[in-house]
């Protein structure tokens, strides 16, 4: 079976390869492929996909998008394009009509209309939150969804650009793959790169280099979250060798901040406490973000399963006094780390 993509559905951009590979066909299985585009190509009456399984001699014949879902439904399948080309052409397709319902919003709907960059970015942070929880939840389902959304605030930003004579979705997708590649010189040039702290410092010294009188810490928006701007600051002084030794010495210098928090509590030791263990993380090469995000979803499931236990114990959890609370939450603990093969912590120490 050769399945052939013959573009986006326009008929005079059907691809003369296209065209060659149906003239020849012996039999020509059709995915709802557009009267016009069907002419262009010669074919008449074609079988429609679904009605029997095409045999080895078969040509299916469909719109790029569709094609490449039925060449990654049947990956023995011959294609034409080649499936990378067909793969291009079908992410081309999907974004080009993103775009286009993007523009049509502005156009058409009274809401989107009265919108303005100011007035979306609201909207386009709150999608942000949604990919990470949908991330974290491995729901490759949502995943999908909440990364399309995101992408929708992506076009529909990019619109402003197009609407001011600035740039459109073409060149703000343009200028990021020529970012990535200038700054990937391991990947598309003759740069070595041993590691990912390799890639790290190559990374932050090439920004550093090309905005050299913007300073060490040129575009570190300082409305970031305070662990997420901990983290690129600390990055950003590593990379002009700012840093003090390795995890023993970032776990030391942490030690001694707890022991200045515990001698004198309050905001500013706190804030130290904080900071030095984003640089443990530093070195241990751990997104402190995710780390804690991991611990606090660890933490949610477990007091909600706590809760249960007291349910079927017949109480209510916020009624029960601490010390009753605290024995749910550790079988909660126990059980969950029965179930996945840790080695208990009984006790109240142990892991959160």
């Amino acid at each position: 079976m050769r399945i052939v993509g013959v573009g986006m559905g326009d008929p005079d951009s059907v691809p003369a390869r296209a065209v060659a590979e149906v003239r020849d066909a012996a039999l020509v299985f059709a995915a709802d492929v557009p009267g016009a585009v069907l002419d262009v190509l010669g074919v008449v009456d074609p079988a429609p996909l679904g009605a029997q399984q095409p045999g080895d001699d078969a040509v299916v014949i469909a719109l790029d998008v569709e094609a490449h879902r039925l060449a990654r439904r049947f990956p023995d399948a011959a294609t034409t394009p080649p499936r990378d080309v067909l793969r291009d052409r079908a992410i081309a397709a999907s974004v080009a009509r993103l775009a286009r319902v993007g523009a049509r919003l502005r156009r058409d709907c009274p809401w989107d209309r009265e919108q303005r960059p100011e007035t979306i970015l609201p909207h386009t942070v709150e999608e942000v939150f949604e990919v990470v929880e949908a991330v974290t939840e491995g729901d490759a389902a949502r995943v999908a969804d909440e990364l399309g959304d995101l992408l929708f605030q992506v076009v529909f930003l990019s619109r402003f650009l197009e609407e001011d004579g600035t740039g459109d979705l073409g060149t703000v997708a343009a200028a990021q793959a020529d970012k990535m590649i200038e700054r990937h010189p391991h990947v598309y040039g003759e740069v070595v790169a041993g590691d990912a702290a390799d890639v790290n410092r190559s990374w932050d010294a090439r920004k550093r280099a090309a905005r050299a009188e913007q300073g060490i810490f040129h575009e570190v928006p300082r409305g970031l979250p305070a662990m997420a701007y901990s983290a690129k600051i600390q990055r950003r002084a590593a990379s002009v060798g700012f840093v003090f030794g390795d995890v023993s010495d970032a776990m030391a210098q942490l030690q001694e901040e707890v022991g200045e928090l515990a001698a004198e509590p309050g905001s500013f030791e706190l804030g130290d406490v904080l900071f030095a263990a984003i640089a443990v993380a530093q070195r241990l090469g751990v997104d402190a973000e995710l780390a804690l995000r991991e611990t606090a979803v660890r933490f949610r499931r477990r007091l909600e399963h706590a809760s249960e236990l007291a349910r079927a114990d017949g109480r209510r959890f916020e009624d029960a006094d601490l010390d009753d609370q605290l024995e749910w939450y550790l079988t909660a603990r126990l059980l969950e780390q029965a179930s996945s093969g840790e080695s208990p912590t009984p006790g109240r120490s142990g892991d959160i």
